[in-house]
């Protein structure tokens, strides 16, 4: 299946992409199903069933709301964050569901939004919408599965095999790093030349630079909010933000020349821009997956710190470096998952590490083997990473292990960088690796909440 990369980074908001933007646009395909069968107005009343993942960790992923803000006509990517807590208590005031904008429908949030222990065969974030008419008879169902990075398919697709959706014929179509590789070496192209002549069969070249310079923007505007808001990230852990305090310091202390100092700022400047990203998007505040919203620091970290100490950087360097990480997330998902509830956390923040990796390794001029070699490195040293997050919410471990991916991605690649590209594991046989642990992973450490960190960090 061809992926853009458009598709690996989308405006979103948090906390995250597969239990908060995902689940809304599923509810916002749905009722788009509705209006397109003529059924809105028909609908008396509705019930939402989440599965698996979904159900265990939703209510502190904001899985619930994010589905009723969909079914109020709101797409993940143009929603205002704002809107999103007075709605929701007004509609709890009230019992009523303005479905898709148009008809108001009766909804009873402790009645009519269950949460199911059993996990559905496809995927484990699944979830169901039933819609009845007036005599209880049921008008419309569907179930989603939100596969991970923002990515729904819905029961149709799962049932005749066409989760695929996307039949488009791209000049390189690679399905794993050697091939990859291979393209480059023939066509005597770089991995992020490559990714672009495969983005023109979607759009123009000007549209898919002025693209990703949105997304850029979008990315630059997440960190700046996480430095400028301060206070305690809702959900009841009392996890107070620390970007902006840790940035005033940083601004504010002494110039050092001595060797240790400076390595010390270094890494202090990316761990700052990856908290503010990640303390957003743990406060539901809006930024772009990358690959996934658990995993969304990294990738604007690394590339922020580059743009702003690297001498002479453009913004030739943010389309070549996101372009290049969206090809090593492309075999990622394609070859193992970037869902933690699928594979644990490797394959989130494990992902998003070799990609920044990636990213940077052809920005400071890397040979294809190089940033081959920089993303195995990125990504081999977070194997078998879980997913526990304490309290459901994306926030413990989450925030913090956004912070020190940012150092290891900058770090593979530096080691890459020196080496010429020859290495003894390829990227191949890591993401292979990362498919197969994330199959024998315990389902507690899975983004459930039920094992790991999750569980021992609650004194009983």
């Amino acid at each position: 299946m061809p992926i853009s990369v458009f598709e690996l980074f989308k405006v979103g908001v948090g906390p995250s992409s597969s239990h908060t933007v995902g689940p809304m646009l599923a509810a916002f395909n749905y009722v788009t199903s509705l209006r397109e069968r003529g059924f809105i107005d028909k609908v008396s009343c509705l019930e939402i069933h989440l599965y698996g993942s979904l159900s265990a960790t939703g209510i502190g992923h904001g899985t619930d709301q994010a589905i009723i803000m969909g079914l109020m006509g709101e797409r993940p990517d143009t929603i205002d964050p704002c809107v999103i807590t007075p709605r929701i208590e007004k509609l709890k005031e009230e019992n009523t569901l303005q479905l898709g904008q148009q008809a108001d429908v009766p909804f009873r949030w402790q009645q009519d939004l269950y949460f199911h222990e059993k996990c559905l065969p496809y995927h484990p974030n699944a979830m169901s919408i039933i819609t009845y008419t007036n005599v209880g008879e049921i008008l419309y169902e569907n179930t989603f599965y939100s596969v991970g990075g923002g990515f729904v398919i819905d029961q149709a697709q799962v049932d005749t095999g066409q989760v695929d959706s996307d039949i488009a014929e791209i000049p390189f179509n690679f399905n794993n790093a050697a091939e990859l590789l291979s393209y480059c070496q023939k066509e005597s192209m770089s991995i992020s030349d490559i990714m672009l002549e495969n983005e023109k069969v979607w759009r123009s070249e000007e549209e898919i630079r002025s693209g990703l310079w949105k997304i850029w923007q979008v990315m630059c505007e997440c960190i700046d909010n996480g430095l400028s808001n301060e206070g305690i990230l809702p959900g009841g852990l009392n996890v107070k933000r620390r970007a902006r305090l840790l940035h005033q310091r940083l601004q504010s202390a002494e110039q050092n020349t001595c060797l240790i100092a400076s390595t010390f700022s270094a890494m202090e400047w990316v761990n700052i821009f990856a908290l503010a990203v990640n303390e957003e998007n743990a406060a539901g505040g809006r930024m772009v997956t990358a690959p996934t919203n658990g995993a969304a620091g990294i990738i604007p970290a690394v590339l922020h710190y580059y743009m702003k100490f690297q001498v002479g950087s453009s913004e030739k360097d943010i389309v070549k470096f996101l372009l290049a990480a969206g090809a090593i997330g492309i075999l990622c998902k394609k070859n193992a998952s970037i869902s933690g509830a699928e594979v644990g956390c490797q394959g989130e923040v494990g992902s998003a590490c070799a990609m920044a990796a990636a990213g940077l390794a052809e920005v400071m001029g890397g040979t294809p083997e190089q940033i081959e070699h920089a993303a195995e490195i990125g990504l081999e040293h977070n194997l078998g990473l879980t997913c526990d997050p304490v309290g459901g919410l994306v926030q413990v471990p989450c925030i913090e292990r956004n912070a020190i991916a940012t150092v290891k991605a900058i770090n593979a690649a530096q080691m890459a960088l020196r080496g010429d590209g020859t290495h003894f594991i390829s990227l191949d046989k890591v993401i292979r690796t990362m498919r197969d642990t994330g199959k024998d992973m315990l389902d507690k450490y899975k983004e459930t909440s039920r094992g790991g960190l999750a569980v021992n960090a609650i004194e009983c």
